[in-house]
């Protein structure tokens, strides 16, 4: 049995812009691609809203630091094969660090988390990682959403090329879930479930790639 980490933001939980809830179980990204991967790998999803990679939200009711709840995570789960990481559209918001250089850096603290890692059970190996960039940021009528990413659509764009490069240069996988989705015009954000199921079929070769499937 082989066990999957997806640790993301909303894109992860599964936020529904439309109904401004929660996608059905079976439309979450994570839901398809363990569907797609079989009975023979555990998936975990844990995702949640405003996630970010390595920055304090204080405005939030709940620790979004992602650097700083994922040693906790990834004691709670061990042992793992496989980590995907989808963060850094929350890192863009000008009130938490407005910049993709800024994801970077957290998504490279991420990596180095995971590799360094305190792991419960002897082991030789670490898990594989995998970066996945979030599809960028689209322009949007809703007033609340374009203000709290304003100014970001260009930084956004550029985070796949970044996220690329980070992966080669730590010897991570990497995947552009842009290439198979776009977030919603209903908030510029977030995916409507056909395409966070898009990324679920998506990611599946170079998962069955990296876990020797």
């Amino acid at each position: 049995m082989k066990t999957i980490l997806c640790y993301g933001d909303s894109l992860t939980w599964g936020y529904d812009a439309a109904s401004v809830g929660r996608h059905a179980l079976e439309d979450r990204w994570s839901s398809v691609l363990a569907k797609a991967l079989g009975p023979d790998v555990h998936i975990i999803a844990e995702g949640l809203n405003g996630r970010t990679t390595a920055y304090d939200d204080h405005l939030a009711d709940c620790d979004r630091n992602g650097a700083r709840i994922l040693p906790t995570i990834l004691h709670s789960h061990d042992p793992i094969d496989l980590v995907i990481l989808l963060l850094g559209t929350n890192d863009l918001k000008p009130v938490i660090h407005g910049t993709a250089f800024g994801a970077v850096q957290g998504m490279e603290r991420l990596v180095e988390l995971v590799r360094h890692h305190a792991w419960s059970f002897d082991t030789d190996s670490t898990p594989e990682i995998l970066i996945v960039a979030p599809p960028a940021i689209r322009e949007t009528a809703n007033e609340a959403f374009a203000a709290m990413f304003a100014g970001t659509l260009e930084q956004s764009a550029m985070l796949a090329s970044l996220y690329a490069d980070l992966a080669d240069e730590k010897g991570c996988g990497f995947f552009d879930a842009g290439s198979v989705a776009e977030t919603t015009p209903l908030d510029g954000i977030h995916l409507d479930a056909e395409n966070t199921r898009a990324i679920g079929r998506g990611l599946e070769p170079i998962v069955r790639m990296m876990l020797g499937l």
